[in-house]
């Protein structure tokens, strides 16, 4: 190469974000001699970090749709794993008053262009793409970028989030979470060959971990480049703002730097996790590692503790990852003086997205601009458990959780708003709304709430249509399995479709597809705990009916039943 060839030949290699890898390939491909680094620091202090837990589609959107509102006119880019996304939610964003175009690589070169011109010239709001769109793009003032599919990378995250607030005032970034995202990516890489896969993965695992993790998004960010970041508390990510729980896991540390001392320091963090837990896989029965005294050793706590742990432990500088061997974990003389003498060693938990592809009924999920409120929520919630107690019914009856989670966003003080409220019917909110709309109206005027504009989110998919189908589908007594089929739905999404049909007073005749799923001595306990259960979490109720061994379907559709025949 032409180095070689003019050794003495002055050399500047430049990039826009390198991690430490990155730095020692270049070094190493290009042959530099004792070069001089130069990096400016990866803190970009007007961001803010958000990320939510992607729980049900249609909440999702209607969510993305009320925080655009709330940023009125600013401009932003809403990026997705693929070109049929982007084209969806842009027609969602204009059907419901949000000017929207959709990027991606599958639009002839002239529309791309003319789409990114309107987009610069202002002559639209946001901008749904694909990777295909943003690099380099010449616009200081995008407000906010949302993620609505996790990225493949840390990197790419970086990236695509650094779009905003360049001019260096006001840049919100809200990245929506699910496993089932991080399944979609796993499953794109199946063909690759097994090199790939493996650095895949890892980049994959990285960007879960900065999902789920409970500190300081910005740390971990800068961590990943090999940056140090000082602060305690940034107070510009979702984490920092609203600290998680921290609990002593001093005699897990020393669990964990002794699974990787026995280890030798040659393996990365899913091998570890995998002996700590005693999962015993051909790779680990290769090496015999299974009669190691570290194996196992750990197997109270699930894999989500251990990932979590050891994130920390490189985050607080008592393991590194080498930068040559993609992802080993490494001792540092932090950590061999921690298991000399161990001390009190707290780390945070975050719980949230433990189950963040399960039911939502108990999820408060809050977005830039639209809060919670959680006062109004926790007095909600009282006033539903008094009515429900002088009525002798469940609460979940008067109205679901997620009726409640709304009204304390968007405080309705008449019964017609709160019909705009999820799950709740015209009938329903006659029948129950009254003590409701009064509570908020006092708190509305004890504490001089700003209410926000009536909403009502417009959908681009028949929803009226979706009820007459399940209708008529149940009253001729179709197999759920084919009307889910036929509809393209998985089965939870129908039954959760089915439940709010149910919720706001609907009759369901469900009993043909009961009957198949369960006896009738099972359907009468089932009953029973729904009439004098006091949560609306199918997640408690399968804990408290655990001798059973109830599936989530099973509760699911007779809680279904249950509110067709008790909830009218």
């Amino acid at each position: 190469m032409m180095i070689q060839i003019n050794p003495d030949a002055p050399v500047i290699a430049l990039t826009a974000t390198a991690t430490p890898k990155v730095q020692s390939d270049i070094i190493k491909n290009l042959d530099l001699r004792e070069p001089n680094i130069f990096i400016s620091s990866f803190n970009r202090a007007n961001l803010y970090y958000e990320v939510l837990p992607k729980i049900k589609k249609t909440q999702t959107d209607e969510n993305i749709v009320r925080f655009i509102k709330s940023m009125k006119t600013k401009s932003g880019i809403i990026y997705t794993l693929n070109r049929k996304t982007t084209e969806e939610l842009a027609d969602i964003l204009n059907a419901n008053g949000i000017k929207a175009v959709a990027y991606h690589a599958g639009l002839d070169s002239k529309l791309r262009s003319e789409r990114q011109d309107q987009f610069l010239g202002e002559d639209v709001q946001v901008i749904c793409a694909t990777i295909a769109f943003g690099m380099g793009i010449d616009k200081p003032d995008i407000r906010f970028v949302i993620h609505y599919n996790i990225p493949k990378s840390i990197e790419n995250y970086y990236q695509e989030t650094g779009r905003a607030g360049r001019d260096g005032m006001e840049g919100k970034c809200v990245l929506y979470y699910s496993h089932k995202d991080v399944s979609k990516l796993e499953h794109l890489m199946r063909d690759k060959p097994l090199s790939e896969r493996e650095v895949g993965a890892q980049l994959i695992n990285e960007t879960v971990a900065f999902a789920e993790t409970g500190v300081c998004r910005r740390k971990i960010l800068m961590s990943y480049f090999g940056e140090e970041y000082e602060k305690e508390n940034c107070g510009q990510c979702d984490n920092c703002k609203h600290p998680k729980e921290r609990v002593e896991a001093k005699e897990e540390v020393v669990i964990a730097l002794k699974a990787i001392k026995a280890l030798d320091e040659r393996f990365a963090t899913d091998y570890v996790v995998q002996i700590i837990s005693g999962r015993l896989t051909p790779k680990i029965q290769m090496f015999r590692h299974d009669s190691l005294d570290a194996f196992a050793s750990g197997n109270e706590k699930d894999n989500h503790f251990w990932n979590s742990l050891l994130r920390q432990l490189i985050l607080e500088g008592l393991l590194t990852k080498d930068i040559e061997e993609y992802g080993v974990l490494k001792f540092t003389k932090k950590a061999e003086a921690f298991l000399k003498k161990p001390k009190s060693f707290q780390i945070v938990l975050n719980k949230l997205y433990d189950n963040a592809d399960a039911d939502d009924e108990e999820k408060t999920e809050t977005t830039g601009g639209v809060a919670l409120d959680e006062n109004l929520l926790a007095m909600l919630m009282d006033l539903r458990q008094k009515e429900a107690k002088k009525k002798t019914l469940p609460p979940f009856v008067i109205f679901l959780e997620s009726s409640l989670q709304d009204m304390a966003t968007f405080y309705p003080i008449t019964l017609e708003g709160l019909e705009k409220c999820q799950g709740v019917s015209k009938g329903k909110a006659i029948k129950y709304g009254k003590p409701f709309v009064e509570l908020i109206q006092r708190y509305v005027e004890e504490n001089d709430i700003e209410r926000p504009d009536d909403f009502v989110m417009k959908s681009v998919v028949n929803k009226s249509g979706s009820k007459v189908y399940i209708i008529q589908n149940t009253d001729k007594k179709v197999s759920l399995e084919t009307i889910a089929k036929n509809k393209g739905w998985r089965m939870d999404e129908m039954l959760e479709e089915m439940e709010t049909i149910a919720a706001s007073g609907t009759k369901l005749n469900l009993t043909y597809a009961i009957d198949e799923m369960l006896d009738e001595d099972d359907q009468d306990e089932i009953i029973e705990y729904f009439k004098s259960c006091e949560t609306s979490s199918l997640q408690v109720a399968q804990e408290e009916l655990s001798e059973y061994n109830f599936n989530w379907e099973q509760l699911k559709i007779m809680r279904i039943k249950f509110l067709s025949e008790y909830g009218m």
